[in-house]
């Protein structure tokens, strides 16, 4: 059979360094030119038939349904994500460059229906922009998202290395204020991994509407197979957007502290570390923290590598967070700040060392927003400890536990809000925050913002205890875990044995086969069935299956839980379990598998190896 041809990409002016605009140092590269279309990181060439008999024809229509199932697969809930680089075991490229621009058109395409049906009219002139972190297969994927929104008939202004939350912030401020914007990231995964998200002026696109533009992008990458622009039609504009931003978190910073002597530098006498692990964070030291005043000594890891070095860029690292509280203790810091490489997440320590990540970073912000917004109802995903729901409501506060997944959270505060419930604080485990205040954006450099702020108020209320102070009576679960039961299947039919599976599940529980357990709820909130199910008049669609169930006995009650949910990133089913009483998550998964996995069945469906190692470990 015989091979495509793949023209090429190539940048012009382009180093080998990424950089802001607005960082310090040697002058960033000029915006670079596309003359040519060379593609380094294309891993394979799709090979096809030229149809001459049934034979042919059927087999080529095996081969454009598996290449277009590649481009649905990499869907990611609400983002896109893939392997842009060879380097990992078992996985091959499939982030291609041509993968890419069949999706940057689909979404070009979208923008512009979207904006159409909005002002009944046909537009013109429809402006995205396109931020990136510094991953090294960045360049070259670039030029096939601007090939593929030019192509949809788009406007590009290039950002550079940017976050993900200025991608979206990038839409409202002025003089921006772009219909639409796409950040190319595969937050801390690994080198070899990219991906892209989608934002608009509303926030960022949900599951169902990535899957649509996947589709769309699917059936035209199995038409135009490996053929790349070679011209752009809309050559984009490079434009300095994280200056505007890194303003606009100075200026609140300065408008909510508002020190009395000394108002431009409100963050004068605190020294804070930066950890940004060598991602897009480290402007949030010099653009931010030392234009306020701060002493910003013993940062780590600032210049941003696209192939992370020293840690993975996560705020859960536990490495990043060692090396974070080395450097806290060392210099005898006020603030350490940990960022994940696309800055929608983060995590901190205080003063004395302490790291604040999961539960404890949500009861932090918790309790810095009930001051604000006393009764305002607080929405995590369904992995939270029981502890967390007691610290939230002894301050008044109630709690929403809601499905797995960050657009799942933020999209639940923003119903709730619609219907009437007020909900200031959306966030999940990983270190997602959004706050309503900040247009309900997971933005983990203004989460860092509000701590800040807080930790300056103290200060002038002379107090020298630090931000950890306002978390010190939450309690922690005796005993937690997580567990994996990867899918026997083919990736293809991986979800749907998945979805089986989890229903099977739920099933067992409503049937009462597993004594003492019962699926969780949230009434208040409209949130039934395992935390999954919205039971107001406009659920939201669901993306993933995944249920918490209670689980109590005659002696304790209620001493912990169990979360199945089915991964949206790998073909597997996370299991999540947390006690309060010794020996318990022992206990419980023994019950899953004897009383549900075994006598189910589904452990010809499921690898439960890991759920058989802590079962019977001592």
């Amino acid at each position: 059979m015989a091979s495509t041809t793949t023209p090429s990409i190539s940048l012009q002016s382009n180093s080998s360094r990424t950089c802001f605009l607005s960082s310090p140092g040697p002058k960033c590269p000029k915006p670079f030119q596309i003359t040519g279309l060379k593609l380094p990181f294309l891993s394979h060439s799709i090979k096809f038939t030229h149809v001459k008999s049934s034979v042919t024809d059927k087999y080529n229509e095996v081969v454009v349904d598996e290449e277009m199932d590649r481009i649905r697969r990499l869907q990611n809930g609400s983002d896109v994500r893939g392997v842009a680089l060879e380097g990992e075991k078992g996985r091959t490229v499939d982030l291609t460059p041509s993968a890419v621009e069949a999706i940057a058109e689909s979404f070009g395409e979208w923008v512009i229906r979207s904006l159409e049906n909005e002002r009944g009219r046909p537009v013109e002139d429809v402006k995205v922009s396109l931020g990136k972190d510094p991953r090294v297969s960045g360049p070259s994927l670039s030029v096939a998202v601007f090939a593929g929104l030019a192509r949809a008939g788009c406007l590009v202004f290039d950002m550079g290395l940017a976050t993900t939350p200025a991608c979206f912030m990038s839409t409202l401020l002025p003089p921006f204020a772009y219909d639409a914007s796409i950040m190319m990231t595969a937050s801390h995964l690994p080198y070899t991994r990219n991906g892209l998200k989608f934002f608009t002026k509303k926030g960022g696109l949900t599951s169902p509407v990535v899957e649509d533009i996947c589709g769309e992008a699917a059936r035209k990458f199995a038409n135009r197979l490996t053929k790349v622009s070679t011209v752009l039609r809309n050559p984009p504009t490079r434009v300095d957007f994280m200056s505007t931003y890194a303003k606009h978190l100075r200026d609140v910073i300065k408008e909510r502290v508002n020190h009395p002597l000394h108002y431009e530098t409100p963050l004068k006498g605190f020294q804070i570390i930066v950890n940004a692990g060598n991602g897009s964070g480290g402007f949030f030291t010099w653009d931010v923290l030392d234009k306020l005043g701060a002493d910003t000594f013993g940062s780590l890891h600032l210049n941003p590598d696209g192939m992370f070095p020293n840690h993975i860029p996560n705020p859960e690292d536990k490495t990043a967070m060692a090396l974070t509280r080395a450097a806290v203790l060392e210099n005898n810091a006020d603030l350490g700040v940990v960022f994940d490489t696309d800055v929608d997440r983060s995590g901190v320590v205080d003063n004395k060392g302490n790291p604040i990540n999961g539960d404890k970073l949500i009861a932090l912000m918790s309790a810095i927003v009930l001051k604000e917004h006393p009764g305002t109802t607080i929405v995590t995903d369904a992995r939270t400890s029981m502890a967390l729901t007691k610290f939230i409501t002894d301050r008044g506060g109630n709690h929403c536990l809601y499905r797995v997944g960050y657009r799942n959270v933020i999209d639940k505060g923003v119903h709730l809000n619609e219907d009437g419930i007020e909900t200031h604080l959306m966030m999940e485990t990983s270190g997602h925050g959004a706050l309503k205040e900040n247009y309900f954006l997971d933005d983990g450099a203004y989460m860092v913002v509000k701590i800040i702020i807080q930790m300056v108020r103290m200060k002038l209320e002379g107090s020298d205890e630090g931000i950890g102070s306002l978390i010190k009576d939450l309690e922690e679960p005796l005993e937690s875990i997580e567990l994996r039961m990867n899918i026997i299947s083919e990736p293809r039919y991986a979800k749907a044995k998945g979805s089986e599976a989890i229903e099977e599940f739920r099933k067992y529980i409503e049937e009462g086969r597993l004594q003492g357990w019962e699926l969780d709820s949230c009434g208040d909130c409209w949130v039934s069935e395992g935390c999954l199910v919205d039971s107001n008049e406009s659920p939201a669609a669901i993306d993933a299956r995944m249920y918490r169930a209670k689980v109590t006995d005659e002696e304790h009650g209620q001493y912990g839980w169990i979360h199945l949910r089915q991964s949206i990133h790998n073909p597997n089913i996370a299991v999540n379990v947390q006690s309060m009483v010794p020996g318990g998550c022992r206990s419980i998964t023994k019950s899953l598998r004897d009383k549900f996995l075994l006598a189910s069945g589904m452990d010809k469906v499921l690898d439960i190896s890991q759920i058989e190692k802590y079962a019977e470990s001592s």
